[in-house]
């Protein structure tokens, strides 16, 4: 061997070099001491497909094709593999990482910022600044990371603490921390996950207790928990098996929670909201139908099809939309009955029902009915009632002066 030359095809030993290291195609390099190991004080040049059956330190590392360190790689400064891949069998220490095709690493990985070509993999934890990944990024030890940005797939199998994740194709992680997260196909966690911003193209998946800011979704959200957020709004359909706290609700379709659902500001949705816990928002807005066991509007209940309660709706304003069906009593400063709806008991200071409306009790200060309307119960009222021709009333209405429930 030259001096800090490692002949093509050959097998030599090292210690430790002056300097730096060339490395000829498919050599072996072996090192001394236990466990063995080769230090290079300068760069380590590997014209390519060659194996260090030892640990590896230097200055940088630059070759070509495929390399194999079976011990750990400590580079000071940077690596760089063109037109192959790396494998190290250890831990994996460097500053600046650039491999064309490919870099797998059996146990820790340390780095500022790396950017691999193709597939990067880790089998121990994952730290450091930047992750830049054309392919795939696969990882079985916990992630703590700047950012993470992966032209095709994601797949964490423990907890991240990662402020940025910017993803073409999908995520998947054990939850953990995450600031923003743009996801072009879906996006999984599957344990507890505080984040700052989801934005996913197709489908989100969550689980365990999550608390963040604002969730963008153009598909589906699906919670199997309780979910604590600022802002949601999903073009389809949302599922929430727990509770769900926040400030703003906005769904294409449907939304289903399986305990209460409390809003500081608005909830709209296009077609049915469900919620077998209490319903509390500032203002409620629904296209189709809405269930749940109560309803609570600090302004107004807005709903096109029908309501279902069990212990009524509760709003300053509330419509029901024509033809709709209301379960459950209403209490309200205003209640607007559309044509042909149905409801049964209404407390308001403010009632009307347009035509052909149907309720079974009503009681406020003003009452309206159009023609048309039917009243199967009674009607008592303490300030005004108008009724046009051809409304039925199966008892004759009474002008009190107290009405029975404080409105």
């Amino acid at each position: 061997m030259t001096e800090n030359v490692v002949p093509p095809k050959s097998t030599v030993t090292l210690s430790s070099v002056e300097g730096d290291l060339e490395v000829g195609r498919r050599a072996v390099v072996k090192g001394e001491g236990s466990p063995p190991a080769v230090a290079v004080s300068g760069t380590v040049y590997i014209e390519g497909d060659c194996v260090f059956d030892c640990s590896l330190s230097a200055e940088n590392l630059d070759g070509e094709d495929d390399i194999t360190i079976k011990g750990d790689l400590e580079v000071r400064n940077r690596v760089k593999i063109e037109d192959g891949r790396l494998v190290v069998s250890g831990n994996m220490n460097a500053k600046r990482i650039e491999v064309d095709r490919s870099l797998r690493v059996e146990k820790d990985f340390k780095f500022d910022d790396v950017d691999v070509g193709g597939r990067l993999e880790v089998k121990g934890t994952t730290t450091g600044g930047k992750i830049d990944v054309g392919g795939a990024f696969d990882a079985s030890g916990e992630v703590e990371t700047e950012s993470i940005d992966v032209g095709g797939s994601v797949r964490i199998r423990s907890k991240v603490d990662v402020r940025d994740i910017d993803v073409g194709g999908t995520v998947e992680i054990e939850g953990g921390r995450v600031g923003r997260v743009d996801v072009g196909g879906s996006f999984v966690s599957k344990d507890s996950l505080e984040f700052d911003e989801i934005n996913v193209g197709g489908t989100v998946k969550l689980a365990g207790r999550c608390t963040g800011g604002d969730i963008d979704v153009g598909g589906s959200l699906k919670v199997e928990g309780d979910l604590k957020f600022r802002n949601i709004d999903v073009g389809g359909v949302i599922a929430i098996s727990g509770s769900a706290e926040g400030d703003d609700l906005d769904v294409g379709g449907k939304v289903r929670v399986g305990g209460g659902l409390h809003l500081s500001g608005k909830l709209d949705v296009g077609g049915v909201a469900d919620v077998r816990g209490e319903l509390a928002a500032e203002r409620i807005e629904v296209g189709g139908k809405l269930y749940a066991r109560k309803t609570k509007a600090g302004s107004t209940v807005c709903v096109g099809g029908s309501i279902e309660t069990v212990e009524g709706v509760n709003a300053s304003y509330v419509r029901i939309g024509r033809r709709g069906r209301v379960e459950g009593p209403i209490r309200a400063d205003e209640a607007l009955i559309s044509k042909r709806a149905r409801v049964e008991d209404v407390y308001a200071k403010s009632i009307t029902l347009e035509r052909k409306a149907r309720a079974r009790n009503l009681y406020g200060e003003r009452i309206r009915l159009e023609s048309g309307c039917q009243v199967t119960g009674e009607v008592k009222y303490t300030a005004s009632l108008e009724a046009a021709p051809g409304v039925t009333f199966a008892k004759t209405p009474q002008k009190v002066d107290e009405l029975p429930l404080d409105i």
